[in-house]
């Protein structure tokens, strides 16, 4: 099973990039992130002719969040359990395949000290919550998306200059460590320890593409079972270089599900 993650900054400005690398990669799933349009505007129409069922959870202008899949998902959570009070479109979770699969897109925070970054934690906190519950399962579980949180000073291009941004503070950091402390697993370091400039987002600002100053922002978390089926994690920067390109590019991680250990009856 092939599953990709892409933060497409409004799927509507990028469709033809997205469709046109969807033709080119197939993946099994794609999980989209900022796709900033309403439920009933996402383009389903246009991704069901290339073959993919969509669950969708939008929101006018911003965030949004979307799966789609080859093989029609089932027991569909269209938002992170623990705050009734949450409008924000930021999570979308099925299972296919006998995988359970999250797209989510993680607040940004900034600036740090304020409301914005309170509800970043507090968010962070829900997701912990929610991945010991789907741990205690023991079915095989991956979260992919915009996770907002630069993990250590090897995934940006200038390590001191993030200290005081919501996505590298000490405090975003530690909540991290804390949901992998559980028994996630990062797929992309796992399986690339010691690489560098490894990044999945540019600014559009300052020739940040043309000078490679990157984030790797956009992660894989995969349980234990997801984990002993990992084949690769890959990042595929050539998106990002088209003309009208997401400041982001797609992420892809690769399973062989025939190493899925049957539950005891």
């Amino acid at each position: 099973m092939k599953i990709a993650s892409w933060n497409v900054n409004s799927v509507r400005a990028r469709l033809p990039n997205v469709l046109g690398w969807l033709e080119k990669a197939r993946p099994d799933i794609l999980l989209l992130q900022e796709i900033k349009c309403q439920t009933g505007d996402f383009p389903s129409f246009e991704f069901q002719a290339q073959g993919y069922h969509s669950a969708v959870v939008g929101q006018k202008s911003y965030n949004g969040v979307a799966f789609l899949s080859r093989q029609e998902p089932t027991s569909i959570l269209e938002s992170l359990p623990g705050d009734n009070q949450d409008t924000q479109a930021r999570y979308v979770e099925a299972m296919v395949g006998g995988v359970r699969v999250a797209s989510l897109y993680l607040p940004n925070g900034n600036p740090v000290g304020t409301e914005k970054y309170d509800y970043k934690l507090a968010w962070m906190k829900r997701l912990k919550t929610h991945i010991k519950k789907r741990l205690e399962e023991e079915i095989p579980f991956v979260l992919g998306g915009d996770f907002n949180v630069i993990p250590q000073a090897e995934d940006v291009y200038d390590p001191q200059s993030w200290l005081g941004d919501a996505l590298f503070a000490l405090t975003t950091r530690q909540h991290f460590r804390e949901i992998l402390a559980l028994g996630m697993t990062e797929a992309f370091r796992a399986l690339h320890p010691h690489v560098k400039e490894a990044y999945t987002f540019w600014d559009y600002q300052a020739g940040a593409w043309q000078r490679n100053l990157g984030l790797r922002i956009d992660h894989f978390l995969l349980s234990p079972e997801a984990t002993d089926c990992l084949i690769s994690c890959e990042i595929d920067r050539e998106p990002r270089g088209l003309e009208k390109a997401s400041d982001h590019t797609p992420i892809l991680i690769e399973l062989d599900l025939t190493k899925i250990n049957p539950r005891p009856s």
